[in-house]
C-alpha cells in the first residue's frame, strides 16, 4: 500500500477515513460547479455590449463573488457547525441589526433602500440575513422542541422570522421577506410541528393578505408600494398593458419563447437589444432560454435539481436535530428562490425581484448561496465522521 502525500493511505481516501476536506459532497460540489460555469457564459454572452470598452466587465466580477464565495464555502465546511448554536443571539441581533443598517446607511435604487454601497460591491444584508435566520431558528427549535407542540412556542419561532421579514418587506423587498416566511414554514415542517399549527397559520396567512391587498387599501392605508401593486396586476393580465406593467413579463415570454428548442445565439434580439430588462439579474433564465432553448433550460433545471437532490440527501444524514434544521431551512430558501424566479421569466408567478440561485448577477446573492453550501458541506463531513466512528459508511 502506498502512502499518500497526505499522510493517509489512497485505500483511507476511498473509505473516507482522509480530511474533513476529502469527504465533502462531490456531487453537490459538481453542481455548484457546474451552474457558476453556467452562470458566467450567461452573462458573458448577455451583457457583452452593456458597458462600452468594458465588455466583460460583469462576468469579471461575477467570477470574483464567485471566488470569493468559493473560498468562504471551504472554510465553512471545514467548521463544527453545531457551534453555531452557541452563538444564537448574537447571530439573531446580528441580522436585524444589518437590516436596519440598511435603513440608515443603504442607497436608494429605483425607489428602494436594499443595500449599503461598498466601493467593490452592494452589501445587501437581507440576503445575508437568510442564513442567519436558518441558523438561529433551528439553534431555537432544538432548544425547545420537547415544547414544539405548544401553540406559545409555534407563535414565538414564527415571530422570530416575521420580525426580520416585515423590515425587509418594508425596505421594501418583497421577494426576501417571502423567503424569510418559506424558511421559518420549512423549519416547522422538519421538526415536526403539528398539522393543526399549521392550519392556523394558513389561515392567518390568508387574513394577512387580504388585509393587504384589499381591506387596507380601502380605509386608505397602502401597504404595497405602487409598482408592487402594478407587478401583481401585471400578473393576473400581462396582456392587459404589454407596454407598461406587463413590460417585464411580456418580454421574458418573447424571449423564452424565441429560443425554440436549441435557442437563437448571436441572434437572440431580446437580450442583445435589450428588449429584456434586468437580463443579467432577476431575469437570467429568460436569456438562458432565448439563446440556449429549450437544451440549455433543461440543463440548468437538471443542474438545479441534482443541488436540491443533494441537499435533500445531507438532511437526512445529519448527525444531529440541528444539522437537519439547518439543511431543511437551506433547501427550503433555495427551492423557493428557484421556483419563483423561474416561475416569474415564464408568466405562473409575480416579479418579486428574486434571484435565481448562483446564476444571477450579484455578490451578495451568490456569496451568500457558497455560505449556505458551505454549512451543507459540513453538515454532510461530520455526518460521514460519525458514521465512520462507528464503524459503518454512509451510502450515497
Amino acid at each position: 500500500m502506498h502512502a499518500s502525500p497526505y499522510g493517509t493511505s489512497v485505500k483511507g481516501f476511498r473509505e473516507g477515513h482522509g480530511p474533513r476536506f476529502i469527504r465533502i459532497d462531490a456531487l453537490l460540489l459538481l453542481a455548484v460547479l457546474a451552474l457558476v460555469a453556467c452562470s458566467l457564459y450567461t452573462i458573458g454572452t448577455a451583457t457583452r455590449g452593456d458597458i462600452d470598452g468594458s465588455p466583460y466587465y460583469f462576468v469579471i466580477r461575477q467570477a470574483a463573488y464567485c471566488g470569493v464565495g468559493f473560498v468562504l464555502m471551504l472554510l465553512i465546511s471545514r467548521m463544527d457547525y453545531s457551534r453555531l448554536r452557541e452563538w444564537r443571539v448574537g447571530l439573531y441581533g446580528a441580522m436585524i441589526a444589518g437590516i436596519l443598517l440598511v435603513y440608515a446607511l443603504g442607497s436608494v435604487t429605483r425607489g428602494s433602500k436594499r443595500a449599503i454601497e461598498l466601493p467593490f460591491f452592494q452589501l445587501q444584508t437581507s440576503e445575508l440575513g437568510k442564513v442567519l435566520l436558518i441558523l438561529t431558528l433551528s439553534a431555537f427549535v432544538v432548544d425547545r422542541i420537547r415544547q414544539l407542540g405548544d401553540r406559545e412556542t409555534t407563535s414565538r419561532i414564527v415571530l422570530m422570522a416575521l420580525i426580520p421579514a416585515m423590515l425587509v418587506i418594508g425596505q421594501p423587498d418583497l421577494g426576501s421577506g417571502l423567503v424569510y416566511i418559506s424558511i421559518v414554514v420549512a423549519t416547522l415542517f422538519v421538526a415536526g410541528t403539528k398539522w393543526t399549527h399549521f392550519a392556523a397559520l394558513g389561515a392567518l396567512g390568508v387574513t394577512a393578505i387580504v388585509v393587504v391587498l384589499v381591506a387596507a387599501p380601502a380605509v386608505g392605508v397602502e401597504v404595497l408600494k405602487d409598482y408592487q401593486k402594478d407587478r401583481l396586476t401585471a400578473f393576473v393580465n400581462p396582456a392587459e398593458n404589454p407596454a407598461e406593467e406587463g413590460y417585464q413579463q411580456t418580454q421574458s415570454l418573447v424571449a423564452i419563447g424565441a429560443g425554440g428548442k436549441t435557442g437563437r445565439g448571436e441572434e437572440a434580439t431580446q437580450t442583445k437589444l435589450d428588449f429584456l430588462p434586468e437580463h443579467h439579474t432577476d431575469f437570467i433564465f429568460s436569456v438562458v432560454g432565448e439563446e440556449f432553448g429549450f437544451m440549455g433550460a433543461a440543463l440548468v433545471l437538471s443542474l438545479f435539481a441534482l443541488l436540491i437532490w443533494r441537499c435533500l440527501r445531507i438532511l437526512t444524514m445529519s448527525k444531529n436535530l440541528y444539522g437537519t434544521l439547518i439543511a431543511g431551512g437551506i433547501v427550503a430558501m433555495l427551492m423557493h428562490q428557484i421556483f419563483v424566479n423561474v416561475g416569474m421569466t415564464i408568466g405562473i408567478m409575480p416579479i418579486t425581484g428574486v434571484t435565481l440561485p448562483l446564476m444571477s448577477y450579484g455578490g451578495s446573492s451568490v456569496i451568500v448561496t457558497f455560505l449556505a453550501i458551505g454549512l451543507l458541506q459540513s453538515i454532510h463531513a461530520q455526518a460521514r465522521e460519525t458514521a465512520l466512528a462507528k464503524g459503518r459508511d454512509l451510502a450515497i
